[in-house]
């Protein structure tokens, strides 16, 4: 069995067989169908996808994915998109990539921290690393190894592709003023960000981004979060709840990925597998891109319309972060996998933010002064 790092040395066979100099990203632009005149098998693959069709972002990562490794492949490789619950239920994709029913789901991995804490490492943890932080101890760190090396004896591998950036905090009947506001509230959110509220008193919830709006709308739950403007939008809990919360600091970046199952990807080509991973790397950057340009305009519709934007006060936050490190405290005495990833994921934190404090966060805050 080979090992679940990046396949570089698939992507060189690639480019060899291609006849190209180029990195793959533009092997894939220049010259799709190149591995149908190669007369690489046919192949289909099932996706079962985490999140509704109606979403184009993070739904239609997956589909961008899929459409980019049929045109490399001249449509010898396809890979067939479903909605959340149209093949098997969101909770249930995991299983069904592991057993071989799909052979992949486009997913959050911290969906399956029922399974075992440590997959939310594979998205995010509370008070954790934004978007290019996250790529930077995934790709360089080690986070991609750590990882797929926890993922291995389940028969499954994990390869990066999305991220929606550092969230909103979410939707919310009654403002959050003070963590006694928190006490017992009923609120739809997935992960450790779960844990988190739990320790807090709140009562957490995790229902698929499709029944959210009911469950707001009937009063079953008090509070949800999902994602941002632009998708938050186009579910309508604008309509169902007044007060919109921000920052999601359990979300500072959550990462997507292809959860595949290992047998499927071993019995594809080496050209495939490496065409498959680039076009998710391809995805990786091309889902922030989207939601950077659209969340902003859709924030202005949604003040315009009447929400009231409010941030989480300090105080609240502080008292969550202060929670947050006894959390995985406690997970890591347990839990041998979970400590060994937060170890290095921990560190890698320390590292990054300790630089971006000089260089991105000075400029950022600087222009949010200039601009205002």
């Amino acid at each position: 069995m080979q090992s679940n790092t990046t396949p570089k040395n698939e992507r060189r066979s690639f480019m060899t067989k291609a006849g190209i100099g180029a990195g793959l990203g533009g092997a894939l632009l220049a010259a799709p169908g190149i591995v149908s005149a190669q007369g690489g098998p046919t192949v289909r693959w099932r996706c079962s996808s985490g999140f509704p069709k109606a979403l184009d972002t993070i739904y239609g990562a997956a589909e961008d994915a899929a459409k980019r490794v049929s045109e490399a492949t001249g449509g010898k490789f396809i890979i067939s998109v479903a909605p959340a619950g149209e093949i098997v239920p969101m909770p249930q994709a995991a299983d069904a990539v592991a057993a071989g029913t799909v052979e992949c789901s486009h997913t959050a991995a911290f969906y399956y921290v029922g399974k075992d804490p440590t997959w939310a490492f594979g998205s995010c943890i509370p008070f954790g690393m934004n978007f290019r932080q996250m790529n930077a101890w995934w790709m360089e760190g080690g986070g991609d190894k750590l990882f797929n090396d926890f993922l291995k004896p389940q028969g499954v591998r994990y390869i990066l592709s999305g991220n929606t950036g550092a969230q909103m905090g979410g939707w919310f009947r009654k403002e959050i003023k003070t963590m006694e506001d928190i006490k017992g509230l009923k609120i739809r959110i997935p992960g450790l960000g779960g844990r988190l509220f739990s320790a807090a008193g709140a009562v957490p919830q995790q229902i698929p981004g499709g029944d959210i709006y009911p469950a707001l709308e009937r009063g079953t739950i008090d509070a949800a979060e999902w994602v941002g403007p632009y998708d938050d939008e186009k579910l309508g809990f604008n309509k169902v709840a007044k007060f919109y919360h921000y920052p999601g600091f359990w979300e500072g970046g959550a990462a997507l990925g292809w959860l595949v199952n290992e047998k499927a990807w071993m019995a594809l080509p080496a050209e495939y597998r490496a065409i498959l991973w680039s076009a998710a790397k391809e995805a990786n950057a091309d889902m922030m891109a989207k939601y950077d340009a659209r969340n902003a305009p859709a924030l202005r519709r949604l003040i315009a319309g009447g929400t009231e934007v409010k941030p989480f006060p300090r105080p609240v936050m502080d008292a969550m972060y202060k929670l947050a490190v006894p959390l995985y405290k406690e997970i890591g005495s347990t839990n041998a996998n979970f400590k060994k990833i937060h170890d290095s994921y921990a560190a890698f934190q320390k590292e990054t933010v300790s630089w971006m404090r000089f260089t991105e966060n000075t400029f950022d805050d600087f222009m949010a002064q200039a601009l205002r």
